[in-house]
C-alpha cells in the first residue's frame, strides 16, 4: 500500500449504451426533475397551509414530500451536467457524499412507508382509538426515529465502503456513486463490507416490507368486515395511493440490491426510475385520488396568486 497512489477522484461512466442520446436524455431528465420540485413543494405547501390536513396521515405525507425534494437532487444535477458535456469526474469526498445521502434519504423513505402503513392500520382497524394511538407526540417520535435511524444506517454503510483503500481503477460504472459500483474498485478485501452492506440494506428493506405486509393484511381483513360497499370503497381508496408508492419504491430496491448478478445497464435504468421518475410521480399519485389534497391545493394556489392589497 505504501507504493500505491490513492484515488482522489472518480469518473462517472454514465448510463451504458446511450452514446449519442445525451441531448434527448438531458431534456427528459430535466423535465422530470423540474416536475419533481414544484410538485412536492405544492403538496408540502397545501399540507402546511390547510388546517384540515393537519392530521397524522398528511404529516407523514409532508415528510415524504421533503424526501422526494432532496432524493433526486443527490444524483440528478451531476448527471445532467455530464450529459451537457461537462466533466464526468467527481471528487472522492463528493462520491462519499452521494453514497451517504442516497442511502440516508432512501432508508428514511423506507422507514416512512412503514410508518404510513401503521398509520393506515390504526385508522382503519382501531378508528375509535386512532387519535390516542397516533397522538402528536407519537407522530413526532416516529418522524424523529425515522430520520435518526436512517442517518445511522447511511453512516455505517459509508464508513464501511470508504474506509477501504482505492488506488485504481477509478471508473464508476453508473451515473452516480452507489455500493454495487464503488465497492468493486477497492484494492483490498471487500468481503466484510459486502456482507454487512447486503445484510444492512437487505435486512432493513425486508423488515420494513414485512411490517407493511402485516399492516395491510390486518387492514384487508378489517375492510372485508365492513358491511356497506361505500364504506369498503372509501377505506380502500385511502390506502391505494400508499400501496402504489410502495410498489414503485420496493421494485427498484429488489432489482438492484437483492439480485445475485449485477447488470450495469439494468442497474442504471432502474436507478433512473428510482431516483428521478418515482419522486415526480408521488405528488400525482397522492393528489389525483385524494379530494382533500385537491381542495387544499386549489386553496393554496388561489391564495398564492392573489395580489397583496386586494
Amino acid at each position: 500500500m505504501r507504493n500505491c497512489t490513492l484515488v482522489t477522484e472518480f469518473i462517472l461512466v454514465g448510463i451504458p449504451y446511450t452514446a449519442g442520446l445525451e441531448r434527448m436524455l438531458f431534456v427528459l431528465f430535466l423535465s422530470f426533475y423540474l416536475l419533481t420540485l414544484p410538485g412536492n413543494l405544492l403538496i408540502l405547501m397545501a399540507i402546511l397551509t390547510s388546517a384540515s390536513l393537519h392530521t397524522p396521515m398528511y404529516f407523514f405525507l409532508g415528510n415524504l414530500s421533503v424526501l422526494d425534494i432532496f432524493f433526486p437532487s443527490v444524483s440528478s444535477p451531476k448527471m445532467m451536467l455530464s450529459l451537457t458535456g461537462h466533466s464526468h469526474t467527481i471528487s472522492y469526498q463528493g462520491c462519499a457524499s452521494q453514497l451517504f445521502f442516497y442511502h440516508f434519504l432512501g432508508c428514511a423513505e423506507c422507514f416512512l412507508y412503514t410508518v404510513m402503513a401503521y398509520d393506515r392500520f390504526a385508522a382503519i382497524c382501531h378508528p375509535l382509538r386512532y387519535t390516542v394511538i397516533m397522538s402528536s407526540w407519537v407522530c413526532g417520535s416516529m418522524a424523529v426515529a425515522t430520520w435518526m435511524g436512517s442517518c445511522l444506517h447511511a453512516s455505517v454503510l459509508t464508513f464501511l465502503i470508504f474506509k477501504l483503500p482505492y488506488c485504481g481503477p477509478n471508473e464508476v460504472d453508473n451515473f452516480f456513486c452507489d455500493i454495487p459500483v464503488v465497492l468493486p474498485l477497492a484494492c483490498a478485501d471487500t468481503s466484510l463490507a459486502q456482507a454487512v452492506s447486503f445484510i444492512n440494506v437487505g435486512l432493513v428493506a425486508l423488515v420494513c416490507f414485512l411490517l407493511i405486509l402485516i399492516s395491510y393484511s390486518r387492514i384487508v381483513i378489517s375492510i372485508l368486515k365492513i358491511r356497506s360497499s361505500e364504506g369498503r370503497r372509501r377505506a380502500f381508496s385511502t390506502c391505494s395511493a400508499h400501496l402504489t408508492s410502495i410498489l414503485l419504491f420496493y421494485g427498484p430496491v429488489v432489482l438492484i440490491y437483492l439480485r445475485p448478478a449485477s447488470s450495469p445497464w439494468l442497474d442504471s435504468v432502474v436507478q433512473v426510475l428510482n431516483n428521478i421518475v418515482t419522486p415526480s410521480l408521488n405528488p400525482l399519485i397522492y393528489s389525483l385520488r385524494n379530494k382533500e389534497v385537491k381542495v387544499a391545493l386549489r386553496k393554496a394556489l388561489t391564495q398564492g396568486m392573489r395580489v397583496p392589497g386586494e
